[in-house]
């Protein structure tokens, strides 16, 4: 028996509000069966879910395809939701039986007509230059029993909605962070169950965010515009079949609302007393409330969400309430997290309470602020009175573990209640790692966090500061780790297509995207390069081609920028580049490493040419594989003859400039040999200690291994004190952070001015950690875990090993063991309608190793071939569950 499940449309089960007119569905198979194989499917499009009569179906279709099968044959229609269901056929020519229903529906697509404006509070209530924050609202009535609503909607600024005094929808930091002079994404809801029959009211709070606040440390404001503003459509369908719109237009009113600051970096602020309750429902009534003013700003910029929104994740409570050496109360969550405080109070109208973020005490245990330069991170709350009273914030969000509390009385303190709100996109995490050693899996949980406190709509550097960017270079870096640990394919779809909006008309791609930094900030080496690696990664993580179609011309444009540079356009020679930042090896008083910048760019142009030419193959642009073949050849050429002597030796004896010519493949093979035992050998002038910054770190191990060193990426990853990956966990670190000694031994800090410690960058080292000693790694023949390699490296220091991850065909897990005895148990799973090449480290003889219950390779189900390789047996298998055992050899893990 097998079954069909799992049902998606562009990544997400039942989304409402897609804008993709030609959708990918993607299903899951459930089999018992060994070599489970899909032959073929069909799909049918009805508008109902008894499909009595389909409107469209694909008819029986010979394929394997089962991850993003695109809808090409007809576009879909704005406001529209579609019912779909799978069958598909295996090897034996078996059908199943139709999956369950499932559906997609669409929002209005970009170019519709909108029948609403953009409306604001008038200045004459509300100056531009005002911190007070709007309210928004109008009363209406419906005419007769409704069949469904929805509610279109966008902001300039952020937005949050109610309906008859209940919020709407469960997303935070509506519409998102986007380039906001060339996209607006708008959000769809489904309102039918939250309307009265007869009269009604919807209302609307209004905020800052990105497009109005402040962004960068200068301190910049409105940067995108200085007037906020909604735009809505309730599109109401009643039961008998007619329609009616209810938009923002000059009847809605506007009011001060209890919202008297608000930034991003610097928290809210906010008076109980001007709470003006009630103010969404349709029988509210006040003399507070002025008239609306519409403002002229377009609708061609706007279209559905693409990414997964924020929401409020998880909740954590507090772990211990310190009293520091200074006085203070302060609240300790045990988590470096991002989002904000929930608390309740009671007590005299007009009393101020406040809560300060802080990630970290100082050396005597005082909270520890320094790091935040000029954000204030800090919510003020004055009490109405009258009872118990709970607050969180709107449009603001924190990077914190610790919070000092401010003006609490000691009954307050007492009888207060506190909770984190843990707040990011919302990604469906799909990766996990465990082993034998605690302060490794410590390490991938501080990666983890990392992942979620800085993937809150865009892929940002920091939480807390006044910066929380999204800056290129740490998204290249760290992409590969966040597509192991979480499915971020339609957030870094909708964050590439930013970066291509933002891009210079000669191809240069911003420090930072969305783009805010100003005209200079465009095209360092390394961070430019997000525009070629990050899609490309999608591509092999998620088997997206779309992605690759979309993105190809920026893809293109920046390649042709770097071309563009110096007189010699084949090196890469001209221009500022942020080369190995914070490398260890940089002079006194320099964030830059040691390693010349212009080698590390020349070194990312040949990778990006390289990805180029692999793109342009997988798009079947022959003219364009052919050229970027050429290129790369030229490029490659013309790096050996400016960094590598005529022995083979590097110019640059640094560990960085060894690992880029080593991963980036641009030495021949005797000059490789060269560079991978000297690289050895800088290690061990290090003591087995990195010296590597941005650019060197994410690569290191990986190099290592792919060069038959593994013993020195095992020494890497386990040493414990400073520099390496452990230290950090040894000062008590539940995040990543910036410098690997943010906290130095004597308990003092970096720089106050660049000391983040949630900051993912050095956390790429996750992406070793499951690659690598987990051993698994999709392929770029067959991304996406069509094809699985399983091969996992033991080492000395870790005794087991697990990774599992959840791929859009099913579960992929690689668990091996190695007893003390030499005895040697590997357990793999593959998904159904996949297939894997498993190879066994430390056994050279396939009729050693049995499968199951003692079952010789050559006799056990699934199991298409096993054969003795060089570095151990390889087995090629269909889906299964397989276990095997065999006495193991270290001979292996140095092969």
């Amino acid at each position: 028996m097998f079954s069909v499940t799992d049902l998606r449309c562009e990544y997400q089960h039942n989304p409402i509000g897609i804008g993709e007119k030609h959708p990918r569905l993607s299903w899951k198979l459930v089999s018992d069966e060994r070599a489970f194989r899909q032959t073929a499917y069909e799909i049918e499009v009805s508008n109902d879910d008894r499909f009595a009569v389909p409107f469209w179906t694909s008819g029986k279709v010979a394929s394997s395809q089962s991850v993003h099968v695109e809808l090409s044959e007809w576009s879909v229609s704005s406001c529209k939701r579609y019912i779909y269901r799978v069958r598909v056929w295996n090897q034996a020519g078996e059908v199943s039986e139709w999956s369950d229903a499932a559906y997609w529906e669409t929002g209005k697509l970009q170019g519709e007509k909108w029948i609403g404006e953009w409306i604001t509070a008038p200045s004459s209530l509300l100056p531009a230059e005002s911190p007070h924050l709007p309210l928004l609202r109008k009363s209406f009535s419906l005419k007769s029993p409704i069949a469904k609503a929805r509610i279109y909607a966008s902001a300039l600024g952020l937005y949050e909605l109610e309906l008859n005094g209940q919020r709407v929808g469960d997303c935070y930091f509506t519409p998102g962070w986007t380039s906001y002079e060339h996209a607006i994404q708008t959000q769809s809801y489904d309102v039918t169950d939250m309307l009265n029959a007869g009269l009604n009211g919807i209302g609307a709070w209004l905020g800052n965010g990105w497009y109005r606040g402040q962004l960068g440390w200068e301190e910049r404001s409105a940067i995108y515009g200085n007037r906020l503003a909604l735009l809505l459509e309730l599109h109401i369908t009643y039961a008998d079949g007619s329609e009616e719109v209810i938009a923002t237009d000059s009847s809605w009113q506007s009011a001060k609302g209890p919202i008297t600051m608000s930034e991003l970096y610097h928290g809210e602020t906010y008076d109980a007393r001007l709470e003006l309750e009630g103010f969404s429902s349709g029988d509210f009534n006040s003399n507070d409330w002025q008239g609306i003013e519409t403002i002229d700003h377009g609708f061609d910029m706007l279209k559905p969400q693409i990414n997964e929104p924020v929401r409020a994740i998880q909740k954590v409570q507090p772990v211990e309430c310190l009293i520091t050496p200074k006085g203070e109360t302060v609240i300790d969550f045990g988590q470096n997290l991002v989002g904000w405080v929930r608390f309740s109070v009671s007590g005299a109208e007009g009393a101020i309470v406040t809560l300060q973020h802080a990630e970290i005490l100082d050396s005597e245990g005082n909270l520890y602020t320094e790091n935040l330069r000029t954000a204030k991170q800090t919510i003020q709350y004055t009490l109405k009175g009258g009872g118990q009273e709970t607050y969180e914030p709107r449009f603001t969000f924190q990077g914190f573990r610790y919070v000092r509390l401010d003006g609490f009385t000691e009954e307050q303190l007492s009888r207060g209640v506190f909770e984190a709100v843990v707040l990011h996109s919302d990604f469906e995490e799909i990766g996990t790692f465990q082993c034998s050693d605690p302060m490794v899996n410590q390490l991938q949980s501080n990666i983890r966090w990392g992942l979620k406190g800085n993937f809150l709509d865009v892929p940002t550097d920091c939480p807390q500061r006044d910066e929380r960017l999204g800056w290129t270079g740490d998204a290249q870096m760290f992409i590969g780790t966040a597509a192991y640990l979480a499915n971020v394919a339609p957030f870094f779809t909708k964050w590439l297509s930013d970066l291509a909006a933002d891009q210079r008309g000669d191809g240069a791609v911003p420090f930072v995207v969305p783009h805010v930094l100003g005209d200079e900030a465009y095209a360092s080496a390394a961070w430019g390069d997000a525009a070629v690696i990050c899609p490309w990664t999608v591509y092999v993580s998620y088997g997206d081609r779309r992605i690759l179609e979309r993105q190809y011309e920026s893809m293109k444009s920046w390649v042709s920028y770097i071309q563009a540079q110096g007189e010699n356009e084949y090196l890469w020679n001209t221009g500022f580049h942020f080369g190995d930042w914070l490398g260890l090896d940089a002079k006194s008083g320099d964030y830059v490493g040691a390693t010349e910048r212009d080698m590390i760019a020349s070194a990312f142009y040949c990778y990006s040419v390289e990805l180029l030419r692999k793109t342009a193959i997988v798009l079947g642009q022959e003219k364009d594989a052919a050229l970027y073949t050429e290129l790369k050849d030229k490029v490659v050429a013309a790096f050996r003859n400016e960094f590598v002597t005529p022995s083979g030796r590097l110019a640059a004896s640094t560990q960085t400039a060894h690992v880029l010519a080593l991963m980036f493949g641009l030495l021949d093979e005797d000059a490789e040999k060269r560079a991978a035992k000297r690289l050895y050998s800088l290690l061990e002038e290090s003591r087995f200690h990195l010296t590597t910054g941005f650019v060197g770190t994410p690569y290191i191990n990986h190099a290592l291994s792919q060069h038959g060193m593994h013993d020195a990426a095992y020494k890497l990853l386990l040493q414990r004190d400073y520099p390496s990956w452990l230290y950090p966990v040894t000062k008590g670190a539940t995040t990543i952070w910036e410098h690997w000694d943010g906290i130095k031994e004597d308990g003092s800090f970096w720089s106050r001015d660049m000391n983040s410690f949630n900051h993912y960058a050095y956390g790429a080292i996750g992406e070793w950690l499951y690659r690598t000693v987990a051993g698994i790694q999709t392929v770029e023949e067959a991304p996406g875990y069509k094809h699985t390699v399983i091969a996992p490296v033991p080492g000395e220091g870790l005794t087991w090993a697990e990774g599992v991850i959840d791929t859009l065909y099913g579960s992929v897990r690689s668990s091996w063991r190695l007893e003390s005895g030499g005895e040697f148990q590997i357990e793999v799973t593959i998904p159904p309608n996949t297939t894997a090449e498993i190879r066994l480290p430390g056994v050279f003889n396939a009729s050693s190793v049995t499968e199951g219950e003692a079952i010789p390779l050559d006799e056990a189900r699934g199991i298409q071939s096993a054969r003795d390789g060089e570095a151990g047996v390889v087995i090629q298998a269909g889906s299964g569950a397989y276990t095997f055992r065999y006495v193991y050899s270290d001979h292996a893990v140095q092969s």
